[in-house]
């Protein structure tokens, strides 16, 4: 079966489209950053490719110390004004950017399939959750806040690229709306230009917002530690977090840190094999490169032939690969699972991490072949990972407490309920976890003792939309909790009190399961 590139999809004709789309915002030559309300030709630009074929692709304008200091001077000005705009005049512009991101849907949507390899319909839906839940705010604002108040500065975001819209795009909307303004350093590995594309859309709605670009190391005085910022919020692994963490120790500062954790998916007493298959399945969704992700399973043992069964009939299965390739031009996009990892780098990383497990004594129970994914002939496919799965891994695997961020699973075994439980916890807290079981009695004991922020009984867990909140127990959490009215409550200041991890102790929601 010989693939083409689908017409029209080519990265040529993407990026002019983006260029069409906000001609402001994107030069022949350069991504502008967006500083003060206007676009400017600032920052040097470097080198980046594609995950897809590791082709060539426009690399994100990167501005220096000073000019970061600059933009957050400017950003504390517009603040000081849009604190006194009225909450209707807010909700009306918020709408509006709105409006732009579902007219520039696709255009965004082919933009992050090109940077971050996210299949086409994943994709979509990055940009449509983002939307309905800046939708959902805006019909329950005002109570929201009633009582608070916008923080004294502006509120600074640094996020992971997985989820430029959904989680970046989404949480800097609803802090908008509270009356804060906003900034926002883009993710060096991918999504400036889906950024780009729609903070061009939130600028010409009036919202004041700045989008920078640049080393994290440069510009952390400024985007971490400036005493002008209201707040941080940071998505992002335990190492840049803990950095992060360190920088604020010397500043009463509101921060949100969301940080990894190994979250896992317990199997005990349970008999509903073919529940569970689909549910595995859809877990590998962009090559479980998300924060929510389930790459490790803790089984009772007595139950491992059954597991194994279902299990190697779903990862046997999955369809992965060049997330543009068709048979025929008239073809739809193709559905994949998945497929490239964010980097050639990261790709080689995860592969050398599999290699290193085996040979620390680990068992070898799955490892998938590039052969069986979907590309162009010859293609680049160097960022590109095949599914694998290691059997009761070392303790001593450099992934052993990690996640992997790829599609690489762990399986341990157990034989008693302590274990089980020790299992569950092995990364000292995590943002999910669940169990498959069918007796009831035995997931509320040990919900009790596992350390997650949401737990599912049958069900995967994930951030959430609307009324959901979200956040981490353990090392995975620093700061206050955020989704439905903590989201709010977390960007304003007021009697409430916050729920969230902090340095003298955490207060936790009344109701986080099912």
């Amino acid at each position: 079966m010989t693939l083409i590139l689908k017409p029209g999809t080519d990265w040529a004709t993407v990026s002019d489209l983006a260029r069409h789309r906000a001609p402001e915002a994107f030069d022949t030559d350069r991504i502008r950053n967006l500083i003060g309300g206007d676009w400017r030709a600032v920052g040097t630009t470097g080198e980046h490719v594609s995950p897809v074929d590791q082709s060539p692709i426009l690399g994100p304008a990167r501005v220096d110390h000073d000019t970061a200091v600059a933009a957050v001077a400017d950003a504390v000005r517009q603040h000081r004004d849009w604190g006194g705009v009225p909450l209707e005049e807010r909700a009306a512009r918020v709408r509006a950017a709105l409006d732009g991101l579902r007219d520039n849907r696709d255009a965004i949507a082919m933009l992050l399939v090109w940077e971050i390899g996210k299949p086409w319909k994943i994709a979509c839906a990055d940009i449509d959750r983002c939307i309905e839940g800046v939708e959902w705010y805006l019909g329950q604002i005002g109570r929201q806040l009633e009582g608070r108040r916008p923080l004294a500065g502006p509120i600074s975001n640094i996020a992971s690229w997985n989820y430029p819209l959904s989680v970046l795009v989404h949480a800097e909307l609803v802090q908008l709306l509270a009356g804060n303004a906003v900034i926002a350093k883009t993710p060096s590995q991918g999504g400036f230009h889906a950024l780009t594309l729609a903070h061009a859309m939130m600028a010409r709605a009036g919202l004041p917002v700045t989008l920078l670009s640049g080393v994290g190391g440069e510009l952390a005085d400024a985007l971490v530690s400036s005493p002008s910022l209201g707040a941080l919020a940071f998505v992002g692994g335990r190492s840049n977090g803990r950095a992060a963490a360190q920088t604020l120790a010397n500043f009463n500062k509101r921060h949100i840190l969301e940080q990894e954790g190994l979250n896992a998916w317990g199997i005990w007493d349970y008999s509903n094999w073919d529940d569970l298959a689909p549910i595995l399945r859809k877990g590998f969704e962009y090559a479980k490169q998300r924060c929510t992700a389930y790459p490790r399973y803790v089984v009772q043992r007595r139950l491992f032939p059954a597991f194994l069964e279902m299990y190697l009939s779903v990862i046997g299965n999955l369809r992965f690969g060049h997330p543009l390739a068709v048979e025929d031009p008239a073809d739809e996009l193709p559905e994949l699972e998945f497929g490239p990892v964010i980097q050639k780098v990261k790709a080689t990383d995860l592969r050398a991490q599999y290699d290193e497990a085996i040979t620390m004594g680990g068992i070898p129970l799955y490892h998938g072949d590039l052969s069986k994914g979907k590309f162009l002939t010859g293609q680049d496919i160097a960022a590109y990972v095949a599914p694998a799965c290691v059997l009761e891994p070392p303790r001593a695997w450099s992934l052993h407490h990690s996640e992997p961020f790829g599609p690489i699973d762990s399986i341990v075994l157990v034989d008693t309920e302590a274990e089980f439980i020790s299992a569950m916890n092995v990364s000292n807290g995590s943002l999910v976890s669940s169990v498959a079981t069918d007796d009831r009695a035995f997931a509320a004991r040990v919900r009790e003792e596992v350390h997650s922020f949401k737990f599912g009984i049958n069900r995967p867990r994930s951030r959430g939309d609307r009324e959901e909140v979200f956040g981490g127990r353990g090392a995975s959490w620093r700061g206050a909790f955020v989704g439905g009215d903590l989201l709010v409550d977390s960007v304003t200041d007021g009697e409430r009190p916050l729920f969230g991890n902090f340095p003298d102790g955490a207060r936790y929601p009344d109701t986080l399961d099912d």
